[in-house]
């Protein structure tokens, strides 16, 4: 999303998880925790070589950080969207995950588990609702990476048992994030 946001020129190498490719030593070079999303710088500013990266919240933090786009320089700015891209990388997107999970693909249904994930996804929905409430992004007034770290994990929310009518913040949020295209 950061790439198309920003129109940075990039090249998608499809990989094979049906076949295993995540595990060839060619993507363990780039991902060593055998997953999506990986990139390679091929021209990073430093020009000591090609850099590769995984983890989306570290991606995200780079592209920002070498386009100069997403990310305030000011120092409160800034960490304002950093504090909220670690919120969803520690927060929302490993509960959501873990509630996609035990809900829709564990081959034994637990009830503990998919209550227990299920309700702590939605109490990050309050989270997100209240901190949006009388502003247009997570973290500030400009659309940052914050704001495109939160938004694919609101998208399915009627897959994690959330209703938007209960987030109306949320909902907002997330119809300004698919209409925000910044250039």
């Amino acid at each position: 999303m950061f790439l198309e946001e920003t129109a940075i020129p990039y090249r998608i190498v499809p990989v094979n998880i049906g076949a295993g490719a995540q595990f060839e030593p060619g993507f363990l070079a780039i991902a060593p925790n055998n997953r999506m999303p990986a990139i390679l710088d091929s021209e990073p500013t430093s020009g000591e070589g090609p850099l590769s990266l995984f983890e989306s919240g570290a991606i995200l933090l780079y592209l920002a950080e070498k386009s100069g786009q997403l990310l305030p320089r000011e120092l409160h700015a800034r960490f304002e969207v950093i504090q909220w891209l670690f919120w969803q990388m520690a927060g929302l997107g490993p509960m959501a995950g873990q509630n996609h999970h035990f809900a829709r693909y564990a081959p034994e249904k637990l009830p503990y588990a998919i209550a227990r994930y299920m309700n702590e996804t939605n109490r990050l929905y309050g989270v997100l609702n209240t901190r949006l409430a009388g502003r247009a992004f997570i973290a500030g007034e400009n659309y940052s990476i914050a704001d495109l770290a939160c938004y694919p994990w609101i998208v399915p929310h009627e897959s994690q048992g959330q209703k938007l009518e209960d987030f109306p913040q949320c909902d907002a949020g997330s119809r300004r994030s698919a209409r925000v295209r910044p250039r």
